[in-house]
């Protein structure tokens, strides 16, 4: 009987690795969609559930990033833990509407009326909110450290796993987005929805438990190699880099969304055509800079390249932006009122918000690779994955604000 070749057996892993984490992408999207549907009915109003939604995701996503940073190194196993982590995500999933009635419930019965006053927005009731969605939030933050330890201590060159993990994950949020908001909801509901996503969450925790159980012996941890004095200026600088980063990349969506809403309306799915495009362009900027991102001998000069690019390319979308008012109303006035109309004006609306975000959104997704790579060239251990996703994160949440 033929033995199989370890360099094969490492290849395969990794495939499977890369797969699940797009699965794991797919599914945290589809979550923070329905987290909003949920939570407008403790806070009365679409625009405030979003609002707390986006800032306690991305927040959560933060604080679990940075958090698993910290410990990364000290982590034998990082694809065994990653599992137990999408475990407890799935378990989470299956519970979230018992616990949601029963909070809603107590909240409307005792909690609200003696917390809040009698009119106006209540605090008490955010932070209600946020405590349901914080701790999966805190969990899937933890899952692109976790999962690019394991895959670097596979023996993937560090720039290139990290490209292709931020590519999959986001490519499959992107794709979530879509499905939840078009297809899912409609078929399952809201709870349907839920134990769907808990399911491929199950799915990707076994499918990791058992290609944690395959590796014989434990890789060690990415060693450091550079002296500290020398990796700590660059340290905290392209830190500040990723972070002004986040921050910049989420005044573009926030603004590109205003903008748009103006021209596309407030349809059904308008919010889901014009996410999915900025979240696909991260993706695209992922993929397109997985070969170079190892090879370059000036990293730093090609990441202020690409930030020049994503200002000068941000820029240039004002006059498309102006154009598309009149070629929207050109095309009401051709499309009939029907079904197959409506699917044309969606498809439509779409390469609308993918022309106007595409460009500078790509060269975001081309960031944070970068930067982690370069910090692990300068000598950074594998903390600084969990520290570089972290910040980034942490910016994201202030240009929203």
């Amino acid at each position: 009987m033929p033995v199989p070749h370890p360099a094969r057996n490492a290849s395969l892993k990794i495939g499977v690795l890369y797969a699940i984490f797009f699965v794991s992408g797919f599914c945290g999207l589809i979550y923070e969609s329905i987290w909003s549907h949920y939570l407008k009915l403790i806070l009365g109003h679409a625009a405030y559930a979003q609002a707390v939604v986006l800032v306690v995701f991305v927040g959560g996503l933060a604080l679990g990033a940075w958090l698993t940073g910290r410990f990364t190194e000290r982590i034998r196993r990082p694809i065994l833990v990653y599992a137990a982590v999408e475990a407890t995500v799935a378990l989470m999933a299956f519970v979230f509407q018992g616990v949601f009635e029963h909070a809603s419930a107590w909240a409307s019965s005792e909690f609200l009326p003696s917390a809040c006053g009698a009119a106006g927005a209540c605090p008490a009731s955010w932070l209600l909110a946020a405590a349901l969605i914080l701790p999966p939030s805190v969990l899937l933050g933890t899952t692109f450290p976790l999962m690019t330890a394991g895959v670097i201590r596979l023996g993937v060159a560090p720039g290139r796993s990290l490209s292709l993990l931020y590519f999959l994950n986001s490519a499959g949020a992107a794709i979530g987005v879509l499905v939840s908001g078009f297809v899912l909801i409609a078929a399952l509901g809201l709870p349907g929805t839920l134990l769907f996503a808990g399911c491929c969450n199950v799915a990707v925790a076994v499918t990791a438990w058992l290609a944690d159980t395959t590796q014989k012996v434990p890789a060690a941890p990415l060693a450091r190699s550079a002296p500290a004095g020398r990796a700590a200026p660059d340290l905290w600088l392209l830190l500040a880099v990723a972070a002004i980063t986040g921050l910049s990349s989420f005044i573009y969506e926030v603004v590109w969304i205003r903008l748009l809403t103006l021209v596309l309306g407030a349809a059904t799915h308008s919010f889901e055509l014009m996410l999915a495009p900025f979240i696909f362009g991260l993706a695209v900027g992922a993929w397109l800079i997985r070969h170079r991102i190892d090879t370059t001998h000036r990293p730093i000069l090609l990441l202020a390249a690409i930030q020049v690019a994503m200002g000068v390319l941000a820029v240039a979308t004002l006059p498309l932006y102006d154009a598309s008012f009149d070629g929207m109303s050109l095309a009401l006035k051709a499309l009939a009122r029907n079904d197959q109309a409506y699917f044309l004006f969606n498809t439509g609306s779409g390469l609308l918000a993918a022309a106007v975000m595409l460009p500078a959104s790509i060269c975001a997704g081309m960031t944070l690779p970068i930067i982690t790579s370069i910090l692990l060239r300068n000598g950074g251990g594998e903390r600084q994955v969990g520290q570089v996703y972290g910040v980034n994160t942490l910016g994201a949440i202030v240009g929203v604000l």
